[in-house]
């Protein structure tokens, strides 16, 4: 799955890379519906471009990569799709573990735990563990995840400082609203690809993305090539990323 080598795509190999990259994978269940497949099927064939867009992370020397796997408001879609979807989720985990450690990936999720299947959690909170040493890549999940819902605990965690007289409202600033997100330690995404067409962000990262390069395909994400994310890579390197300022 993620044999790491050390060779570049055609000598390719940008010169200007993101070092955190974040990904909206939309577009599994229209691509099954367009094959005249359950949705199920669409999101089991999406789970080969993840190895693929692993695999060229590691190569380009990308350090973060964090995929938006399923958001606060998925739970409106039908049961069965969410029963499956959380089965793979497990699946995938159990399945990929053995290559995950051998390759130095770090597994990291993010988002709310506690609505999800205990037998999912679990498996979640072991492959953290067994992962967290590794250094190669850091794999992090967004998983029952939505930013207004990450923002507003932010906020209650602060409100509580400040009524316990830990804190003043004159002290909160962005840089303790960072310590507080679910992405306390990590820079924020130098570029965000969506898949599938959309061209919104879907309640994802919404503080961390503020100055983040977008970049959008109407690729659905089974189908999201090698050959697109090159382009997406070179597409940001020749931006000119000025965050308010002048160049």
């Amino acid at each position: 799955m993620l044999k790491h080598r050390k060779d570049n795509i055609n000598n390719k190999i940008s010169k200007v890379i993101p070092n955190h990259l974040a990904i909206i994978m939309d577009g599994n269940g229209r691509w099954a519906e367009e094959n005249n497949l359950p949705r199920y099927a669409g999101h089991k064939a999406g789970v080969k471009t993840v190895r693929m867009v692993i695999t060229e992370s590691i190569r380009v020397g990308i350090g973060i990569l964090t995929l938006y796997a399923f958001s606060t408001e998925n739970w409106k879609r039908p049961k069965q799709e969410i029963s499956s979807l959380m089965g793979l989720f497990e699946e995938i985990i159990e399945k990929e573990k053995e290559e995950l450690l051998e390759n130095k990936i770090r597994i990291r999720f993010m988002g709310h735990r506690e609505e999800l299947p205990l037998s999912l959690r679990l498996a979640m909170e072991n492959i953290e563990e067994e992962t967290k040493l590794n250094n190669l890549l850091l794999l992090n999940i967004a998983l029952n995840y939505g930013g207004r819902s990450e923002l507003c605990h932010v906020f209650r965690l602060l409100s509580e400082e400040i009524v316990q007289g830990h804190i003043e409202p004159s002290q909160i600033t962005q840089e303790l609203i960072n310590k507080n997100l679910l992405t306390s330690g990590l820079p924020d995404p130098d570029l965000l690809i969506r898949t599938g067409g959309e061209l919104r962000i879907s309640n994802f990262l919404l503080w961390q993305i503020a100055y983040t390069e977008l970049w959008f395909t109407k690729t659905f994400w089974p189908d999201f090539s090698k050959k697109q994310l090159w382009k997406a890579l070179t597409d940001y390197e020749k931006r000119v990323r000025k965050f308010g300022g002048k160049v």
